[in-house]
C-alpha cells in the first residue's frame, strides 16, 4: 500500500491548521512509500533554508521507518548510528520527520516538517500524521 494523494493533501491541510493554529510558518513534505515527493507546501514567509529539510526529514523516516528524532538518539557520538546523517545524500537526524502507517501497520510514506523549534515541527508533523490515517 502507498500513500495516496488524498491522503497527503489532507496531512499537509491538517499540519498547516495546526502551524496557523500555533502561529508558526511552516514547511511540509510528504513522501510515499518509495520516498518520493507526493505533497509539499511552503507557507508564506517560511524559511526558505527549510524546504529542503522539509522534504530530508520525511525521507529519512520512510528511509529507516522511525521518527527522526529516535534516530538522531542514536546516531550521537558512540551511538550505534554515528554519523548516519552523511548517508543517503544527506538525512536529518533531528525531530519534525514520522512515518505514517496504513491500516495493517505498514509504513506507507512519512511526513517532514520544518520552519520552527524541533518540538513544534514535530507536533505539526503529527497533526499531519493524524490526519493521514482518518
Amino acid at each position: 500500500m502507498n500513500l495516496s494523494l488524498k491522503q497527503a493533501q489532507a496531512a499537509v491541510q491538517a499540519a498547516i491548521e495546526k502551524s496557523n493554529e500555533l502561529g508558526l510558518k511552516m514547511n511540509i513534505a510528504l513522501v510515499d512509500a518509495g520516498a518520493n515527493l507526493t505533497a509539499f507546501a511552503r507557507m508564506d514567509g517560511a524559511w526558505l533554508g527549510s524546504v529542503d529539510i522539509a522534504m530530508k526529514k520525511a525521507r529519512t523516516a520512510r528511509y529507516f521507518d522511525m521518527n527522526t528524532g529516535q534516530i538522531g538518539e542514536l546516531s550521537q557520538p558512540g551511538g550505534s548510528l554515528f554519523n548516519i546523517e552523511h548517508s543517503n545524500g544527506g538525512l536529518i537526524t533531528f525531530p519534525g520527520g514520522i512515518p505514517i502507517k496504513g491500516a495493517d501497520g505498514e509504513v506507507i510514506g512519512a511526513i517532514g516538517v520544518s520552519g520552527s523549534t524541533v518540538e513544534n515541527d514535530h507536533t505539526v508533523a503529527q497533526a499531519g500524521v493524524d490526519a493521514a490515517n482518518q
